[in-house]
């Protein structure tokens, strides 16, 4: 069926909710992972028993400094992500929307899949 402009398809507000959705949880954690780094709490101090050993290439003190990094990769990807959901709920940017979509799905989740999916088939509605 052709796209004549009047009516609104679910597939691409599906798609855009969904990277609002994940880009919002991209946000969440990885704040939390650079607030508990900038905080100083021990945050590895529990998971020290389950890092590998690398025979001392990779030690607790970079820990931190790799929370950070990652922390930050999240809260980048999750403020693309929705900022691309927000442009795809309101039709406005396709490149934008996919752009988010995308983000929401580095993660490797299923919902970031379903936001690419869903905002790629409605790729006719801008």
């Amino acid at each position: 069926m052709a796209y004549n402009g009047n009516d609104r398809g679910g597939l691409l507000s599906a798609g855009g909710v969904l990277s609002i959705i994940v880009g919002a949880f991209e946000v969440i954690g990885g704040g939390v992972m650079v607030a508990l780094v900038c905080l100083r709490t021990p945050l590895g101090l529990w998971l020290l028993p389950c890092l590998p050993r690398f025979g001392g290439a990779c030690s607790m003190a970079d820990f931190p400094i790799w929370s950070i990094i990652v922390g930050g990769l999240l809260l980048v990807l999750g403020i693309i992500a929705i900022a691309g959901g927000f442009s795809a709920i309101r039709r406005k940017k396709f490149g934008l929307s996919l752009a988010g979509a995308i983000c929401a799905l580095i993660p490797l989740n299923l919902l970031g899949l379903l936001a690419v999916i869903f905002v790629s088939l409605g790729k006719r509605e801008f």
